[in-house]
Formats: structure tokens, C-alpha cells, sequence
């Protein structure tokens, strides 16, 4: 009879056991998927934009966005598609990474970028390269291929090419656009110019990020950017340093931001929020008092992207406009560069100068 009862329980401790794993499996396999991106934010209206440089840009955060939520819905982790939604912008000439990289001083194209992922506070950065084409993609790298968190300048690109990433030639980053916009910048400070947001098409943050949650509920969030026009002295903002500009953990959200970097990294914005959301504080209330209370009274001009564990999305800033663009947990897709109607007005528009 004991012998019976012992058996009984074994079977019902195995079924027991099988029901629990397959309970986790199904939960984690019902996680819906959802991403959200940015192109920069800043002085950014309609009367600066014509018809058809909006146009182009609403199709590249398209392009962006579509190639980071297909990543996902085939089954890619949270951190390859904030990857392959940022390296549609860094590809394009139309935002400030990659390709379309402002250029510095001494009319050098540097970059920076950073990703981290929630479900282990992996992380990887890379500062200052400059024949990197897709420097995401170098970031990751780091995060998988090193024991660093962040690599910089000719370190960074030799441990590039051990990996067996390409060198570009600097020919490639070359924008006319961007080349004009640091000659009215050097022409300026040649007149003994103030240079201010008077500029409308030089002072926005074309800094580029992504948040995205994958179908196995982990977090992840990644920036990319050329950093300022004119930068001297080797200057390094906010993108690559993590917990300033980029931030993810699954306790709490994801994090990417753009904006004027030196008052990211003193408000330490990306991790700030996060840890409010950690503490309990709903993400779309941290997200608005960080960008649009705290960093307002430090008048930190710029935005960010944000999405917690249950894939609610949160965009806030405090200019005038921000390039995004998103794809939620149903799948509705959604592109603005504007404020919506109903938004508050930036609390920064013309008075921050960069």
C-alpha cells in the first residue's frame, strides 16, 4: 500500500513538474512583441521641413522601425532588433550616425553608439570611431565578444577588425549637408556669431536609438550618433555611456535617448527613469518628470524613448519635434516628427543653445 501512495506521488509530482515547465514555456511564447525608435529631436517644424525632405524622413523611420518588429517577429532577440532598426538610419544620409554623421573641428566624421540588454545588464559602447559603418553593430560586439563594456577611438577599430568588420573610407560619411552645416557653423564663429537655435537646420539631435521588447519578454536599447557639429577636443556626449543615453533592464524598462548629451550624463537620464520605474512609478509619469520637469530646469534640451516589460511605449520631449516612430504589442504603427495634438508645448523651443 505505501509502496502504491509512493508511486502516486511521484506520477503526480512529474505531471506536476511537466505542466509547470510547459506553463512557462507558453508564457514566455506569448509575449508580444513591440518596438519603438527615434531619429533626434530638437528644433524641428514644419516651416523647416519641406514636403519632401518630411516625406523621406517619415519612409526611413519607416524602413527603421518595419525591419526592427519583422527581426522580432521571426524570432530575433530584443537586442539584434534594436540593432537592425538602427542600422536602417545609420545607412541613411538623413540622420546623424553612420552615414550621415555631423562632422567635428578638424572636419572628421567621429561616432558613437551603445546597446544594452534587460535580462542581464550586458552592455557594449564605442566612442569616437571613425571608419566604422554601422557602429550599433560594433557596440554589440563589444557586448558579446569582450569582457569591456566600451572600447574607443583606434582600440575600438582594432578590436573591429580582429572581428572582421570592414574599414570604411572616411569618403563614404561625406555629406554635403552635413559639410555646409559646419561651414555656417565655423563662419559664424569666425564673425564672432553666437551659435544659437536661430540656425533652424543645425540645431536638432539627430542622435538614432531604438527600445524593443522580443517574444521571450526581454528588454533591450540601443543609440547611435555622429554626436555635435563642430566638436572639438575629442568630445563624447551621452550616446555611448550607459545609464546617460542608453539604458535597459527587465525589472524596470529600456531606455534611449537624444538631446544636448552634457546634461544627459549629469541627470544620468536613461538609468533615472528606469530606476523610478523599478521603484514603482509608472513609465509614461518617470519618463515626463525626467524629460520634462527635471531636465526642463536644467533646461537640458532633447527627448526619449522608452518601453517597460509590458511593452507600454513612452516618448517624451521637450523641444519642439522628435523623429519616431513605433510598432506596440498589437502591432499599430505609428510615425510622427511633430507634437500631437494634445501634447504639451516644449518648455525648451528657442531657448537652449548649443
Amino acid at each position: 500500500m505505501h509502496e502504491t501512495l509512493s508511486k502516486i506521488t511521484n506520477r503526480i509530482s512529474r505531471i506536476i513538474l511537466i505542466v509547470g515547465v510547459l506553463g512557462m514555456s507558453n508564457a514566455s511564447a506569448e509575449t508580444k512583441p513591440a518596438i519603438v525608435i527615434h531619429g533626434g529631436a530638437g528644433t524641428i517644424t514644419r516651416a523647416s521641413l519641406t514636403d519632401e525632405k518630411e516625406s523621406s524622413i517619415r519612409a526611413a523611420l519607416k524602413s527603421s522601425v518595419q525591419a526592427g518588429y519583422q527581426a522580432l517577429l521571426d524570432g530575433a532577440s530584443s537586442t539584434e532588433a534594436v540593432a537592425a532598426a538602427i542600422n536602417v538610419m545609420e545607412d541613411s544620409p538623413l540622420f546623424n550616425a553612420g552615414k550621415g554623421a555631423v562632422f567635428n573641428a578638424d572636419g572628421k566624421n567621429e561616432m558613437d553608439a551603445s546597446i544594452m540588454e534587460g535580462a542581464g545588464l550586458n552592455a557594449g559602447a564605442v566612442a569616437s570611431v571613425t571608419h566604422i559603418r554601422n557602429p550599433i553593430d560594433l557596440a554589440l560586439k563589444v557586448m558579446t565578444d569582450s569582457e569591456h563594456v566600451m572600447l574607443m577611438g583606434e582600440g575600438a577599430e582594432e578590436f573591429a577588425r580582429q572581428q572582421g568588420f570592414e574599414m570604411e573610407d572616411p569618403a563614404y560619411f561625406r555629406t554635403d549637408f552635413r559639410w555646409q552645416q559646419l561651414q555656417r557653423i565655423k563662419a559664424k564663429e569666425a564673425a564672432k556669431q553666437q551659435v544659437t537655435t536661430d540656425d533652424q537646420h543645425d540645431q536638432w539631435f539627430s542622435t538614432v536609438g531604438a527600445v524593443a521588447l522580443d517574444q521571450q519578454g526581454n528588454l533591450a536599447a540601443g543609440t547611435s550618433t555622429g554626436g555635435t557639429s563642430n566638436k572639438r577636443w575629442g568630445r563624447v556626449g551621452d550616446s555611448p555611456i550607459i545609464g546617460a543615453g542608453t539604458y535597459a533592464n527587465n525589472n524596470s524598462c529600456a531606455v534611449s535617448a537624444t538631446g544636448h548629451g552634457e546634461f544627459f550624463i549629469r541627470y544620468v537620464v536613461a538609468y533615472n527613469i528606469c530606476n523610478r520605474v523599478e521603484l514603482g512609478t509608472p513609465l509614461a509619469e518617470a519618463a515626463e518628470t525626467v524629460v520634462n520637469d527635471i531636465l526642463v530646469k536644467a533646461k537640458g534640451e532633447g527627448g526619449i524613448i522608452a518601453m517597460d516589460a509590458a511593452g507600454n511605449i513612452a516618448t517624451p520631449f521637450n523641444s519642439e519635434g522628435m523623429y519616431r516612430a513605433s510598432i506596440d504589442t498589437d502591432g499599430n504603427m505609428s510615425i510622427s516628427i511633430y507634437r500631437e495634438e494634445g501634447e504639451p508645448e516644449g518648455a525648451l523651443i528657442g531657448n537652449v543653445e548649443h
